[in-house]
């Protein structure tokens, strides 16, 4: 199956060098994830199909964060005939004016004559799919994982770290040979850094019980203890993931929250 990575051009503190979308076959083409409206990524897309005298029959969205879906109605505006779909968020789809066909865990998805799996992988949103190329165990992680640095799990917003991790460990079971994610360069060593990511997580969660059980029971004071030293626009998104954590811990009842304050049990 041909694949082509078409850039987004959207870098940031959270997108790093930007998102990356995918278009895959010809000449019936399907396109991974929407990007967020650039111009240069239409321009981008545009080129690669006539560079493979491909029209753009549809484009999968992994997740409804913006970065990933905001796009849509852009690419609905310049090729109308091509059909979206993505697995439903009520709470977020209706930001993107595109009408959206409901894709589920197990779904098929065609690509000419060639099809590719959807993987429900939710604990980064929860609404997010994984694309399964079984042939070339190739797996379309969206924002599972990432080459550099971890990702984020946004509890105050659909995310959860209990289902996150068993997403991971759902990865794992497929064995891919190679994981093309939304951030960064493509994984090669995909089972090494799945392990490493569970490992993080693991070692993570050990630091935050300690700091509740030395006596920072706020979660402004955990993450101050726990991410000595960060940036400041980097803040929100370790508030969101000790979060993550504190409410993992708190299913696993051995800590509580009380009020706006954490103690252990």
């Amino acid at each position: 199956m041909l694949i082509t990575l078409v850039h987004a051009h959207n870098p940031g503190p959270y997108t790093g060098d930007g998102n990356n979308t995918y278009l895959l076959g010809g000449p019936e083409a399907v396109l991974i994830d929407a990007g967020t409206s650039d111009t240069r990524h239409l321009d981008d897309l545009a080129e690669a199909l006539a560079h493979h005298e491909a029209r753009l029959a549809a484009v999968v969205v992994t997740h409804g964060h913006s970065d990933h879906a905001s796009g849509a109605e852009a690419i609905a505006a310049r090729w109308p005939d091509a059909g979206f779909s993505k697995m439903p968020w009520p709470e977020r789809d209706g930001r993107y004016r595109v009408d959206w066909t409901p894709l589920a865990g197990g779904d098929r998805i065609t690509v000419g004559d060639h099809t590719i799996d959807a993987v429900h992988t939710p604990g980064h949103a929860p609404d997010h799919l994984a694309l399964w190329d079984e042939p070339t165990r190739t797996l379309f992680a969206g924002d599972l994982v990432t080459q550099q640095g971890t990702v984020v799990i946004p509890a105050s917003h659909g995310g959860s770290l209990k289902e996150y991790l068993s997403s991971l460990r759902r990865v794992m079971a497929l064995k891919p040979a190679r994981l093309l994610p939304a951030h960064g360069p493509a994984i090669d060593n995909p089972q090494d850094l799945l392990e490493r990511y569970i490992r993080h997580r693991e070692r993570r969660e050990e630091q935050i019980f300690a700091a509740v059980r030395s006596g920072c029971s706020t979660l402004e004071s955990i993450v101050d203890t726990v991410y000595d030293g960060l940036l400041e626009a980097l803040k929100g998104a370790a508030r969101d993931s000790v979060l993550a954590h504190l409410i993992k811990l708190e299913e696993d009842n051995v800590v509580r929250c009380e009020g706006h304050e954490w103690r252990t049990l």
